[in-house]
């Protein structure tokens, strides 16, 4: 399974979105730290989900960083975050 498969499936699984979108940036980052041949290493999320209603924006990071740590812990380089209840969509 790919990086962009696994983070899919454990946001997915995690906090049910109604909009997900994992896209793998590693290309923008080549000879930059952290970065590897094959990519995966750098990746944006935009994520739609109930579960961040009432949550400030560093509560929601967190609650992503938790479900993937053990990503972050290994190859996963960077994370761009933006999180949002349903009412901010497109906000």
């Amino acid at each position: 399974m790919s990086a962009k498969d696994d983070i899919t499936k454990k946001l997915s699984e995690a906090f049910a979105p109604q909009r997900l979108d994992v896209i793998d940036e590693s290309h923008l980052h080549e000879g930059h730290s952290g970065h590897r041949h094959g990519g995966e290493t750098h990746f944006r999320v935009n994520i739609v989900s109930p579960a961040f209603e009432g949550k400030s924006r560093v509560e929601r990071h967190r609650m992503i960083n938790t479900a993937l740590a053990a990503e972050l812990a290994g190859q996963l380089h960077a994370l761009a975050i933006k999180a949002q209840a349903p009412g901010e969509a497109g906000a």
